[in-house]
């Protein structure tokens, strides 16, 4: 697992450098934003179409998704409970509510469980995310900005949902594996080549997506309890229900992981969108993605 960390680590580190550096002049947020969407629309939904076209789906499927739901509605009420009575702005508390609920499921979640585990993994972190955590983010997630935060226009979750491409890749993928059609050789080919290039990618935005602010004097009391939350509170709770509802040996560890991984950095474009606290929010998704460095190969040694 440590090897699978330093891995990861690098290519995030990658980005960071990117950030300070500017290479050829490019802007890291603008990079981030060219190859997010890249992966967002093109590469991603071949990696998720492939993955459950052939994962083996059954009752863990839907133990996966009530433990990644139950996951995210204890960072809510966890986070709402130890803040709600801070002197804090709406737009602050909003901003910290999303970073303690939401994880970065897919974009750190996905590579480390593959490096640790193997391909199989990948479709756990797929499941983890699409049928919970992102249907969540997009009804749940946006009512609590647009609160929090009053700006932007709120969308109807329907709508929202009908325009994220990896979910309907997860619709097909599913239909196919349930009505049993073969995956040709060729096709299975096309969506491999496609989601190898997933992978650095996430990794390296990740970093590019990562911001130290100038007020991080300030930011760290306020970020610690997200790091707690998301890092200790939530991997314990979900080791413990998830053994409860029937969940074992390795498909267990990796539900695990997926509840200890930091906050999402997608979540910085719901406070960019709904006018709540940008900064502090980048800021937890950086203290976090930096402890769980240490957290996740701990927890990795405490499962396996």
């Amino acid at each position: 697992m440590i090897d699978v960390i330093l891995q990861a680590a690098a290519l995030i580190v990658c980005g960071v450098l990117w950030r300070v550096t500017t290479p050829l002049g490019l802007e890291a947020e603008s990079v981030r934003r060219s190859l997010t969407g890249v992966v967002y629309v093109l590469l991603l939904p071949g990696l998720v179409l492939l993955v459950l076209w052939q994962a083996p789906l059954g009752l863990d499927s839907v133990r996966i998704a009530v433990s990644a739901a139950v996951a995210v509605g204890f960072g809510l009420l966890a986070s709402w409970l130890w803040f709600r009575r801070s002197a804090r702005p709406n737009r602050v508390v909003g901003a910290l509510l999303l970073a303690s609920a939401f994880p970065n499921a897919t974009y750190l979640g996905l590579p480390v469980l593959e490096s640790a585990f193997g391909p199989w993994a990948r479709s756990i972190a797929i499941q983890y995310d699409l049928l919970a955590c992102t249907p969540l983010l997009l009804s749940a997630g946006i009512a609590l900005a647009a609160w929090h935060g009053g700006g932007g226009q709120r969308e109807h979750p329907l709508l929202a949902l009908l325009k994220v491409p990896p979910l309907w890749a997860a619709v097909a993928g599913i239909f196919l594996n349930l009505a049993q059609v073969p995956l040709p050789a060729i096709v299975h080919s096309w969506l491999t080549m496609l989601g190898s290039g997933v992978v650095p990618l996430m990794l390296f935005s990740l970093g590019l997506g990562l911001r130290w602010a100038g007020t991080w004097r300030h930011q760290i009391p306020l970020v610690l309890p997200v790091a707690l939350i998301q890092l200790m509170l939530m991997p314990l709770l979900i080791w413990g229900l998830a053994a409860t509802i029937g969940l074992q040996g390795q498909t267990l560890a990796a539900v695990v992981l997926e509840a200890a991984m930091p906050s999402m950095v997608l979540g910085i474009v719901l406070c960019d969108r709904y006018n709540l606290d940008t900064g502090l929010y980048a800021m937890a998704v950086t203290v976090t993605t930096a402890l769980s460095m240490i957290t996740l190969p701990l927890w990795f040694a405490w499962l396996i």
